[in-house]
């Protein structure tokens, strides 16, 4: 998982713009893409990436999570919040393969704002996919620098 801010979409941008070459008539294109990343004061957005190197092994893997975007969770002080995956595409295809990259959204209530921002409240993040589960807690460090996304 990583979270997304205004300053790592205006870094995504500038990246693309420097390596597709499209100068300053490519910006607007970038931005249209991007800026649904930015966090909107009652959520938390993040892109999370299947990494596998071998690509007989990645081709075997995605094959097998079809809809992982819709089982990604966020679990704060004991309640669920569900990930809303991004709309601008489908990212799972007809026959159930996953694409390596999705974006998602986790919106919060506003008690639940509170209880992300109160000091060591505990954070875990994970999947609960059927061909793939796994949890990680996140440090008090992220969880605290995360919390500044709200407001």
């Amino acid at each position: 998982f990583y979270f997304e801010s205004y300053d790592t979409r205006w870094l995504q941008v500038q990246e693309m713009v420097h390596i597709e070459k499209g100068g300053e008539a490519q910006v607007p294109e970038e931005l249209a893409a991007y800026n649904p990343l930015v966090p909107r004061g009652n959520e938390l957005v993040a892109t999370f990436m299947i990494e596998i190197d071998d690509p007989l092994r990645r081709a075997r893997v995605l094959a097998g999570l079809g809809g992982i975007e819709e089982t990604a969770f966020l679990r704060v002080a004991g309640e669920t919040i569900k990930a809303a995956a991004e709309a601008d595409q489908d990212r799972t295809t007809a026959e159930g393969k996953a694409s390596s990259v999705q974006f998602v959204h986790f919106p919060f209530t506003p008690a639940q704002i509170a209880t992300f921002s109160r000091p060591g409240t505990e954070a875990v993040i994970g999947f609960d996919h059927p061909k793939y589960g796994h949890m990680a807690v996140m440090p008090e460090a992220v969880r605290a620098e995360l919390a500044k996304d709200f407001g």
